[in-house]
């Protein structure tokens, strides 16, 4: 089973782009270049039949410039004053470059209460197939302004954890995470050189979810675990997940074609599919090997029992 086989034939799939990938990190401005660039894969792959969503982070960063503020939002009402004006901003520009293929986009903002009160979630599944029926390609973001970190339904604390929930509403097969980081490594690259990037995992266990928690800051519980989190609400529904990063954004590309970029977390039922075929394998090597040892034994009988007729002949003989 290689990636080509799993992830080509896609054909709802939710793309998550970080803040890193849009913006310009030493301005915090938008990369228009990039977005430009990053709607054109879209278009195309709406061109081959697929529908994409995307889950675009930035809005609060946007914001922060548009309103002149040169520090981080500290309290939770400046943060939701950037979001406000930086989501519209960052729409205005979004729908710009679809508008040059004339292809239709949608803002949908979103609360945990939207994925997590079954009304609500039936609401929001309603509105989505709608809109994959109009062919409009849907752009999602957490509503901040609103949104409150209660006890009832609480927040989504990040877009890796939102883009998972938004995979298991609309029923995608694929969700990638586009970040600023090659994938999931044994170890920080950046301080330890013999880190390994892990290409396959086809199981989420302990160990797994400590390597990912070891890490420091934007490897690690602000990054790399939120990750692993997505990967665990994803495949456990049936979205095999791909963390790549979004230097260059091409690298989307290269992910539906099945080249061996990123880190692919396969889904529940690709990875028994997995073992299952590794399993035959293992029995079929076992049965050679087995057979092999067979004839091996045979052919030794053979030789013994030759040297030993020898052996009488000449015994005979003397």
């Amino acid at each position: 089973m290689d990636r080509k086989e799993i992830l080509s034939k896609k054909k709802r799939i939710v793309i998550k782009v970080g803040t890193s990938t849009i913006t310009y990190s030493e301005t915090g401005n938008i990369n228009l270049d990039k977005l430009e660039r990053f709607v054109r894969i879209l278009i195309n792959l709406r061109n081959q039949g697929k529908e994409v969503i995307v889950v675009s982070s930035g809005a609060v960063g946007v914001g922060k410039n548009a309103l002149g503020l040169t520090r981080r939002p500290e309290t939770e009402a400046e943060k939701q004053a950037c979001a406000a004006v930086g989501q519209a901003r960052l729409m205005m520009i979004y729908e710009k470059f679809f508008n040059e293929y004339a292809q239709l986009t949608a803002q949908v903002l979103l609360t945990k209460e939207s994925v997590t009160n079954k009304e609500c979630r039936r609401n929001a599944r309603r509105a989505f197939d709608e809109l994959f029926r109009m062919n409009v390609v849907p752009i999602v973001n957490e509503n901040d302004a609103i949104s409150v970190d209660e006890l009832s339904y609480g927040n989504f604390g990040d877009n890796d954890t939102l883009a998972a929930y938004v995979a298991k509403l609309v029923d995608a097969d694929l969700l990638i995470l586009m970040s600023d980081i090659d994938g999931l490594y044994t170890d920080d690259p950046r301080l330890n050189p013999d880190a390994r990037l892990i290409h396959t995992v086809g199981r989420i266990d302990a160990r797994l979810e400590h390597m990912a928690k070891g890490a420091s800051t934007e490897l690690g519980t602000g990054g790399m675990s939120t990750k692993i989190k997505a990967a665990k609400i994803a495949t456990a529904v049936g979205a095999d997940m791909v963390i790549a990063n979004g230097d260059n954004i091409y690298t989307i590309n290269d992910i539906m074609a099945g080249k061996r970029v990123g880190t692919l977390f396969l889904s529940r039922d690709n990875r028994k599919r997995l073992e299952n075929r590794n399993a035959e394998r293992n029995r079929l090597r076992r049965q050679t090997e087995g057979r092999t040892a067979r004839e091996s034994a045979k052919e030794s009988a053979g030789e013994n029992s030759k040297d030993a007729i020898k052996t009488g002949e000449k015994e005979k003989e003397s």
